[in-house]
């Protein structure tokens, strides 16, 4: 079975991938290498295009059975400032997307969705039935193709499943493959680079948010776990009995613990055997206090739990970040 996986240069979608191929599956990658890097495609067939490109897609998707789709742009305050960028990507790519895997006759399609489309939750931990009120562009993105999914499973048979993120983190334990952003915004890699003599300090956004120690918390998911839960959304799609009944699912992924920036600068600082400088500013508006996933559903439908620790999540990146600065 061949899965495209739209994105596939990028952090998660080129994780994705080797854990698609340790299953068996034959991988194709699709990215415009906008955000992506050839380095984390190395290894695999890279098709570049972007995803609004129908005539580009056509023969791609005439050799797989199934899309796997990360290509978005995926951050909150660009999406802010830009939010036409934001829908010109997320919204008109994406459903371009979705109508060419459509037209080609493929009925399965897992989503790489996130957190973000609940905006701040009423209650913690947030389960799957916690209201859908993003208060961003880049969560009322991922929510708009949400309800692509639903309404094009009950019209066209489109068997789907929208995977929603909490925080995507660590990198590959061989080293080969981590967390490639420009500009990085994600706290372990700027946590670790400020451990670093030359290296800029950590902006702490707010110290007096109503957590044990005044810090936001946050659920962190080590990106293998997150991969793996990718190729068990794709054999429960496979699994489907009816091939003309349509089914689309949304599923957290998360631990169920969360970490306070504190907590996380703490680690990295305990990895590193360096202190984290530091400084800290005012809150950043829209930043919820906690973000933690109930991850009981992946359980019960996937049989998915994250395995890995928070500090192996913090050892693989600074693993990955060693490696990348010493340009090996």
């Amino acid at each position: 079975m061949a899965i495209l996986v739209s994105g596939g240069a990028g952090y998660i979608g080129s994780h994705v991938a080797r854990a698609l191929r340790r299953s068996g599956y034959e991988v194709l990658l699709y990215d415009n290498l906008s955000t992506g890097s050839r380095r984390l495609a190395q290894g695999f067939e890279l098709v570049e295009g972007d995803i609004a490109d129908e005539a580009k897609l056509r023969p791609v998707l005439a050799r797989v059975d199934a899309v796997m789709h990360f290509a978005a742009h995926a951050y909150v305050g660009e999406s802010v400032e830009n939010p036409r960028k934001y829908f010109r990507n997320n919204v008109f790519g994406a459903l371009s997307l979705l109508n060419s895997a459509l037209d080609a006759g493929i009925r399965r399609f897992v989503f790489s969705s996130s957190c973000a489309v609940y905006g701040i939750p009423g209650q913690i931990p947030i389960t799957e039935q916690t209201p859908r009120e993003p208060v961003n562009p880049y969560g009322a993105s991922k929510l708009f193709f949400e309800n692509a999914l639903e309404a094009y499973s009950r019209a066209y048979g489109l068997r789907s499943m929208s995977l929603r993120y909490f925080n995507a983190a660590g990198a590959d334990e061989s080293g080969e493959i981590g967390e490639l952003h420009d500009p990085e915004t994600h706290l372990i890699p700027r946590a670790l680079t400020a451990t670093a003599e030359n290296g800029p300090e950590l902006q702490i956004y707010g110290a007096d948010y109503p957590t044990p120690d005044g810090t936001c918390l946050r659920d962190y998911i080590h990106v293998n776990d997150l991969a793996d839960a990718h190729v068990r959304a794709l054999q429960h799609l496979e699994r489907g009995s009816d091939e003309k009944s349509g089914d689309s699912l949304a599923i957290n992924l998360g631990t169920g613990r969360g970490y306070s920036v504190l907590e996380v600068i703490q680690a990295v600082e305990n990895a590193t055997g360096r202190p984290v400088r530091r400084k800290i500013g005012p809150r950043r508006p829209g930043d919820p206090p906690v973000l933690v996933a109930d991850p009981a559903m992946a359980q019960r439908v996937l049989g998915w739990t994250a395995k890995r620790k928070f500090t192996d999540i913090v050892s693989s990146a600074w693993t990955w970040m060693q490696k990348n600065s010493s340009g090996s």
